[in-house]
């Protein structure tokens, strides 16, 4: 019978064990490699959703800034939508467009109760004065225009919502206890060569 000694068995069972270091070693090495790749491509993967999300969002943003509609008067505090048209719902609501006036350049008219409403947008119209500005925002542009009128006109006086040269704001409502007479306030836009 063959009898190994014990250096033989030494010698043999170090290399079997630096055989399984290698082989372990190259393992592992591939696997954390595997592994970090792996990572780096979920990683990656989850930035750029991430990344998609927030561009959504931006764009989402900026077409919400371009659907903007609003009118603000910042002396008598007042931010309100708008929304085409001036029936009772609407002005319910938002600050009603007269749907046959401008929404850009010319004369923009626009219209709001004052009292016993839900929303009495222009209830402190009567507050302006000339020289008070008007802040006007559609689809994400802001004009300023400054108060030039401020009258009491008869309701079936329609000539101060005809269209204009000149860009122009019109602000119409009731007077109190005065059923057939209206509050009529005008602006022109200020120009930025103006502002200088």
């Amino acid at each position: 019978m063959f009898r190994y000694s014990s250096i033989y068995i030494n010698l043999l069972s170090l290399f079997i064990s630096l055989i399984i270091f290698v082989v372990s070693q190259l393992f592992f090495s591939n696997y954390d490699t595997f592994t970090h790749k792996s990572s780096l491509k979920a990683g990656f993967e989850v930035e750029n959703t991430i990344q998609e999300k927030t561009n959504e969002v931006v764009e989402e943003k900026t077409e919400d800034e371009k659907n903007t509609w609003y009118l603000e008067i910042p002396k008598i505090n007042l931010k309100a939508d708008i929304k085409e048209g001036t029936t009772k719902e609407i002005m319910e609501d938002y600050i009603g467009h007269f749907e046959e006036t401008k929404k850009d350049k010319g004369n923009v008219g626009l219209a709001a109760h004052n009292r016993g409403y839900k929303n009495n947008y222009f209830s402190r119209l009567k507050e302006l004065k000339e020289g008070d500005s008007i802040f006007y925002n559609y689809q994400g542009e802001t004009k300023e225009y400054i108060v030039t009128k401020h009258i009491i006109i008869k309701d079936t006086d329609w000539t101060y919502l005809e269209d204009t040269d000149e860009n122009t704001i019109t602000l119409i409502t009731c007077v109190e206890n005065q059923p057939e007479y209206r509050r009529c306030i005008q602006g022109k836009e200020i120009k930025e060569s103006e502002e200088e």
